[in-house]
């Protein structure tokens, strides 16, 4: 039964940069802080897990995308049988982290506690996926890493994409005419308007406050979370994982080998299956470059404390007045524009699983 491997343990971010000829020196530095913070967490928090519990970190920390101004959210996973000692073991990591994050995780509480895999795995839609359950085992999939111990995760992870893909009747019938798992889509897309929905939310009950530098996250890093999605669930039409690409994957639907696949290509940071699609996909090469051009734009934005500060202080009610605003958010366009034109103008295999599937 063929495997698929990534051809090369290089960053693909590092090749499309390569390739493109273009130096893209915040995506860089974010990616080197953001390793050498979790490379200190890991020295911090060593002995902490267990074979039933992972430290998992989200957000810009597990997406590569770090800067000094950047939060740390986390979570304790636990993955076995309910332990009182789970709750002294949750705050003995929060006191570690308080300590080595510039500021504390969301008020919302998503983050920075302990999380048990039953609910991630088992309430997949219906009353009782609540947005946080459901934020959660997405972001799980799509920007999470871990602080040790890897167990618990890997384990939690597979049986979510078990879910996902064993509970998708077309998807492992072959049944319909292109090879995209539609469960697992609809669930990222779902999330993608929960996090729309949820910016309208926080910038009403936060009286305005930080919404402009929400919305500029908004525009890119939440948008290209989405975007990963998609393309994770279209690279087994597309042939992404494989080196060759372009042709559907010939592996089993639902298998177990099949899983492991979507779960190595999962393994990669959201930049990077950007990067790899574009690496693998023809005539986008000038879309290349304006995407990540502009991405790090936004990452240098975020790494200036006084032009962070500035959006993060900014009276909502004037923000659309604001030239750094402003000219953030023209940047947020580009960075749009570009998303558009990859997916409707430039490739037609591309184009078309997003008009059948992306839209309705």
């Amino acid at each position: 039964m063929p495997t698929r491997l990534f051809p090369d343990p290089e960053s693909p971010v590092q090749v499309l940069e390569a390739r493109s000829g273009s130096i893209w020196e915040h995506i860089r530095k974010a990616r080197e802080l953001a390793r050498s913070k979790r490379e200190e967490l890991k020295a911090a928090l060593a002995g902490f897990d267990s074979e039933d519990t992972s430290v998992v970190v989200f957000g810009s920390l597990a997406r590569d995308e770090f800067t000094d101004g950047s939060d740390i959210d986390w979570t304790l996973l636990v993955d076995g049988s309910a332990d009182p000692k789970h709750l002294e073991l949750v705050h003995a990591v929060d006191r570690v982290i308080s300590k080595l994050a510039a500021k504390p995780p969301g008020r919302e509480g998503t983050f920075g506690k302990m999380v048990f895999s039953h609910d991630l795995i088992h309430q997949i839609g219906g009353e009782d996926d609540t947005n946080r359950n459901t934020t959660q085992r997405i972001l799980l999939l799509l920007e999470s890493a871990v602080i040790g111990r890897k167990d618990a995760h890997d384990r939690v992870i597979n049986g979510i994409l078990q879910r996902y893909l064993r509970e998708d009747e077309a998807f492992i019938q072959r049944r319909t005419r292109y090879h995209v798992p539609r469960f697992l889509l609809n669930d990222f897309g779902r999330y993608w308007r929960t996090m729309a929905v949820d910016f309208a939310y926080k910038r009403r009950t936060r009286f305005g406050q930080g919404s402009a530098l929400r919305n500029i996250k908004l525009r890119m890093s939440r948008k290209l979370i989405y975007i990963s999605g998609m393309l994770t669930c279209f690279s087994c039409e597309l042939g992404l994982p494989d080196a060759t690409g372009s042709r559907p994957c010939d592996l089993p639907p639902a298998d177990a080998v099949c899983i492991d696949c979507l779960r190595r290509f999962l393994r990669q940071t959201p930049l990077e299956i950007l990067a790899g699609a574009l690496l693998k996909l023809d005539n986008v090469n000038d879309v290349a470059t304006s995407l990540f051009g502009s991405y790090d734009e936004f990452l240098g934005i975020l790494s200036d404390p006084r032009t962070r500060e500035h959006l993060d202080g900014l009276d909502a009610h004037n923000q659309y007045e604001d030239e750094t605003f402003l000219k953030a958010r023209q940047l947020t366009h580009r960075f749009r524009d570009s998303v558009l034109d990859l997916f409707f103008e430039r490739n037609n295999q591309l184009t078309l699983l997003t008009k059948m599937y992306g839209v309705f």
